[in-house]
């Protein structure tokens, strides 16, 4: 009888790790866009993510982005553009990703590869509320360590395996900045004529926003699939 009751606590013992350690991530099959960029994704709660910044030069349909470097022509736009933070393709295309205007998200040729589109605001509130609300779903988004993020990266865990970088800001007025320190990532949903929502994560703190940004502005995008 002893032995049998031995065993059973080992039983018990055994479940009750298991239920209290981490989940591993779902595993969903990659994602090549239209230039034959890959990206890995991962399921989180009922969506499906990818896991790194979207890098696509062409709308869905095969149509050209303009790739635009020059602040002033930049500042004036009301169509959609890309640029690599700080012109830069050989230090940040790999890290981070294009950056995009808001006016490349809504285009009706499509910013993101067939059977994903860009997340609306109240997608990226479906995500911070599954992952503990805003109070904490930044760490669990954030990636670990300080190789991409400015210390203390404060709260990373990356519990979700969404990998956020922080790809920074290319503004309206030609400036760019913020990289390493703030993630920005476009909402499809529109404010006003001038402003949209975004999600944005900060070095220093382990918590996510949800704020309106000018459409001209250039930062990162994340895909979600349909």
């Amino acid at each position: 009888m002893n032995k049998i009751i031995a065993l059973l606590a080992v039983i018990i013992s055994i479940v009750a790790c298991n239920k209290s350690s981490t989940p591993a991530p779902v595993p969903v099959p990659p994602l090549t866009d239209i230039d034959g960029n890959d990206y890995d994704t991962v399921k989180i709660g009922t969506q499906f993510w990818m896991k790194q910044n979207l890098k696509s030069a062409h709308y869905r349909n095969g149509d050209l982005i303009p790739n635009v470097t020059n602040p002033n022509a930049w500042s004036r736009l009301t169509t959609g553009a890309w640029c690599w933070y700080n012109n830069d393709s050989a230090h940040y295309a790999a890290v981070y990703g294009r950056l995009y205007n808001w006016y490349a998200v809504n285009d009706p040729r499509g910013l993101a590869p067939t059977g994903w589109h860009v997340p609306t605001n109240a997608e990226w509130t479906t995500l911070s509320t599954g992952l503990g609300g805003d109070a904490v779903a930044g760490g669990a988004m954030k990636e670990t360590g300080t190789t991409y993020w400015l210390a203390p990266n404060t709260g990373a865990t990356n519990s979700s395996h969404f990998t956020a970088r922080p790809g920074g800001i290319f503004g309206w007025n030609g400036v760019f900045g913020e990289a390493g320190t703030n993630g920005y990532w476009w909402s499809s949903t529109e404010i006003d004529a001038t402003s949209a929502w975004i999600c944005d994560l900060h070095y220093n703190l382990g918590d996510v926003n949800r704020d309106p940004l000018n459409k001209q502005m250039g930062i990162s995008v994340r895909c979600l699939r349909d």
